[in-house]
């Protein structure tokens, strides 16, 4: 039975806890510890039940208790105490406010989009890294006050819960989510009705409403299509995250991306900037070419310019295979429209997404589409930056591999939502309460070395104790749902000791990630877990995608392992991996496992959790652990060594990791001094929380982001939309003009002077030597004559490109010097320059040309470069 009519009923609150209201609508609470305690002070089990939900808390709680906690004088103080930190959060100065304010753009906004954010646990719409990123980067833009907004979808069953059968093997279950239950706000016009937005569709619309969450002082606007009168298909466009067929895919990343920008619009937000966070929402970029076009009356290469100046592209992915990727027959089916539109052809538009534009049958890649819409990209770690550059190379051809114009942003993490409440109140007595705001270079950190070794390790201790009791929790109710055996409850009960060397390994199941590394020699590993001197134990958790089998073989074997007699009370695994559990596990492990293949892993995060809890990494020289200090606060498995044959590699990094837990990690680890605490180990754990907490956290990461792209690529867009966007005209023409003249330029003849005389002239070399001998430090002068044609002088830029020359005879990491125009000589034009070199041996020397307008935002832009 339909009802006739449908109310959202809230909570009746007496009028002393109102305030309760305020703090469950804003995800402040989230990373905030006194929040968190007041909702947990009303009723701790239903806290826990509730998935920390307040609304859902503040929904099913009895009413007799509400009126206990209205009359109790300590309760009401403590959320006078909450409510006061929330509204002075919001009000507080910031970095956005002292920085930029007063120099920003008009309207100034950035816009990020993500398929997912992982903020809370109440709210589970994330599967992993990458959502946990993204909610951390909105709590860090919030901290900063920088004008930023989120965008994305609203899924009715996120991403599934785990559990495992008697077999081991994981089985997925995808209970509904009760927006209405949730801190997430329906957006409404004045007149109280829903704000829609439509979405085409092939021979349909589909309409989708806006829920927002308020993260700080940033909103998050989340799309939901689950309403009437969408199809039933349509209202599970935002059904699942990452499930179904390449179909539903697309029809997921079109409303994320078309959907975002007519969302946005709907709710008179005009963005200065659109952060593509993974290519999944890339059809953004052309849904704004269309808009540019249809109410700006730009041509479609005057509306791609003024889009590509506003729009940024972050990749987290670091092999081929993790893109998305549409046969050319899909995007016609559910593109086809913006063909037209755009005034473009079918090739011409799939051009837009492939890297070989001449192969028809290719298909369209979001990432190539993402940076050729693009005026920023970046990787998530230096050596991710590297992979990056390497892997997309093809779409800057003849620009040297270290010069292709990808740089890198290391990820880091929230630190307010991920260090243990005690270590937090420890942070604060001893550092001050400003220690998440300290950058890496701030004297505030060498306050770490003041911590008491003894108030350090006994919150250490009772953290590992925590994690001890929650997993044999966990544990034994895992096991009463698959109605297992008392005896088994009981060994659940008994597993795991709260005072032994205790190693973490939490993450996503992807075989390359290679969970089983630890397993790979049993009887060596039952060597390790019961170690008469040095014993250890280990907690696994995470999730395998539910159609990727082989990770779920992993899970299976690492449980199978766990139930025999010389593993189970040294290794277990937890099921239903979330934001919860890796809460838990970073604060209370004394060491991270992290054992990837290089260089597969883009970032990592959850070292970097643990790391700025004082625990220790031992990983791979893989994503950010290969630029951190990995002597000082960890150990490294190897030395970053890259190997063709993957049996020959898991068999070398498993003996080096048993190596190093038997060798180095368990006997530093049970060093203890006279006074019972292990001093030297204290002392690692103080270098990872001064070296790593500040440089690996998101607010030097979202600062570099603001700084490096938000910032300039607002300033970018500004110019572009000065004079009612007639300087994106005049650009536009330039690059014309430009690339029609391009392959005209002739570079006529060189001449190197050195100051004992001419060395070459029109590059006429020793006959007999086949290279002329300098001496270090020598100042050669040279000039380069250019037959420009219909270009000036001023429209290029002509560089010495010079460096040591390898086995192949190419340059290699050449260094640019900049050359100077001189004059012009009937057609000529003459440039001129001094080069030295500093390095002995076979070096060489290169000329090249580029475009050059004040108006390009990078070298690179136009991906041409003339070779002399």
């Amino acid at each position: 039975m339909k009802p006739l009519r449908t109310f959202k009923v809230t909570p009746y609150l007496p009028a002393a806890l109102e305030s309760l209201r305020f703090l469950a609508y804003n995800l402040h609470f989230s990373w905030n510890v006194e929040t968190r305690n007041v909702f947990s002070r009303m009723d701790p089990d239903l806290w826990d039940r509730c998935a920390h939900n307040p609304i859902a808390l503040l929904g099913e709680i009895r009413q007799e208790r509400l009126d206990e906690l209205a009359e109790d004088p300590g309760f009401l103080a403590q959320l006078e105490r909450a409510t006061q930190q929330l509204h002075s959060y919001l009000q507080k100065d910031t970095w956005y406010r002292k920085h930029r304010a007063a120099h920003a753009v008009e309207g100034e906004c950035y816009a990020y989009f993500s398929a997912e954010f992982g903020l809370a646990d109440c709210l589970p719409i994330y599967s992993g890294g990458l959502g946990v990123l993204a909610g951390d980067h909105l709590k860090a833009a919030s901290d900063l006050g920088l004008p930023l907004v989120g965008v994305g979808l609203l899924y009715q069953k996120g991403y599934f819960r785990q559990y495992l059968n008697p077999d081991g093997w994981q089985q997925e279950r995808y209970p509904i989510n009760d927006f209405f239950n949730m801190p997430l706000e329906l957006q409404k016009d004045p007149e109280g009705k829903e704000i829609r937005i439509e979405v085409d569709y092939p021979n349909r619309k589909v309409l989708a409403r806006i829920w927002k969450v308020n993260v700080g002082r940033v909103p998050l606007y989340l799309l939901d299509t689950n309403i009437e009168p969408n199809s039933q298909y349509d209202q599970d466009i935002t059904d699942e995250l990452y499930g179904g067929d390449q179909d539903l895919r697309i029809h997921q990343e079109i409303m994320l991306g078309i959907g975002g920008v007519r969302a946005l619009r709907a709710l008179g937000i005009r963005p200065t900037v659109y952060h593509m966070n993974e290519g999944h929402s890339a059809f953004l970029a052309v849904e704004r070419m269309r808009l540019l076009m249809a109410e700006q009356g730009l041509s479609f290469e005057e509306a791609w310019q003024v889009a590509k100046s506003s729009q940024m592209f972050t990749t987290h992915t670091p092999v081929p295979a993790g893109i998305d990727l549409f046969p050319p027959d899909k995007i016609d089916y559910y593109l086809g429209s913006y063909y037209s539109q755009l005034g473009l052809s079918r090739e011409r538009f799939l051009a837009l997404g492939r890297e070989n534009t001449g192969d028809f049958q290719s298909p369209f890649s979001m990432a190539v589409l993402a940076i050729n819409m693009a005026s920023f990209v970046n990787g998530v770690s230096k050596l991710h930056g590297a992979v990056s550059r390497k892997m997309f190379s093809r779409l800057w051809p003849g620009i040297p591999l270290e010069e292709v114009p990808i740089t890198s942003i290391t990820n880091g993490i929230h630190t307010r939502t991920w260090v243990g409440e005690e270590y937090q109140a420890l942070y604060d007595r001893y550092l001050g309460p400003d220690w998440p705001e300290a950058p890496p270079s701030d004297p505030l950190w060498q306050k770490v070395d003041r911590i008491p070794d003894s108030e350090l390790w006994r919150i250490h201790e009772r953290s590992r104790s925590r994690l001890v009791s929650f997993t044999r929790e966990r544990l034994m109710a895992q096991l009463h749902k698959r109605a297992a055996s008392n005896i088994e409850v009981q060994r659940a009960s008994e597993a795991l000791n709260p005072e032994i060397l205790t190693i973490g390994f939490a993450r996503r199941f992807a075989t390359y990630k290679r969970a089983t590394l630890l397993l790979r020699n049993p009887d060596r590993l039952k060597a390790l877990l019961n170690h008469p001197k040095y014993p250890m134990q280990f907690i696994f958790a995470g999730k395998a995608h539910p159609r990727d089998t082989p990770g779920k073989e992993l899970i299976r074997q690492i449980v199978q392992l766990s139930r025999q007699p010389e593993f189970r009370q040294h290794l277990v695994f937890i099921e239903d991996y979330d934001m919860h559990v890796t809460s838990m596990m970073v604060a209370g492990v004394d060491v991270w496992l992290n054992n990837p293949l290089r260089p597969r892993e883009a970032s990592g995060t959850s070292g970097m959790k643990a790391a700025a809890n004082g625990g220790q990494n031992l990983s791979i020289l893989d994503g950010w652990w290969d630029e951190a200090d990995y002597y000082q606060t960890g150990w490294p498995i190897g030395r970053g060594e890259e190997y063709e044959d993957r049996a020959y590699q898991d068999e070398v990094e498993s003996n080096a990791l048993y190596d190093l837990l038997e060798q180095e990690v368990a006997p530093a680890f049970y060093q203890v001094s006279s006074d019972g605490l292990p001093h030297q180990w204290i002392q690692r754990m103080k270098q990872s929380i001064r070296l790593n907490a500040p440089l690996f956290s998101t607010q030097r990461m979202v600062q570099e982001y603001a700084e490096r792209a938000y910032i300039p690529l607002s300033n970018y867009f500004d110019r572009m939309r000065s004079e009612n966007f007639e300087s994106a005209r005049r650009f536009t023409r330039w690059q014309n003009h430009l690339q029609e003249n391009w392959y005209g330029i002739q570079v006529l003849g060189v001449q190197i002077e050195h100051p004992q005389g001419t060395l070459a002239k029109s590059g006429v070399q020793d006959s007999q030597q086949g290279c002329q001998t300098v001496m270090a430090r020598d100042p050669l002068t040279i000039t380069v004559e250019v037959r420009l044609g219909s270009l000036q002088p001023q429209d290029v830029v002509l560089q010495a490109y010079q460096g040591p020359v390898d086995d192949t005879g190419h340059i290699q990491q050449g260094q640019i010097t900049p050359m100077h125009y001189v004059q012009t000589v009937e057609d000529r034009a003459i440039f001129s320059g001094q080069i030295r070199y500093d390095a002995s041996g076979l070096q060489g020397l290169a000329l090249r040309v580029m475009p050059f307008h004040p108006d390009m935002h990078d070298p690179y832009e136009m991906r041409l470069m003339l070779w002399a």
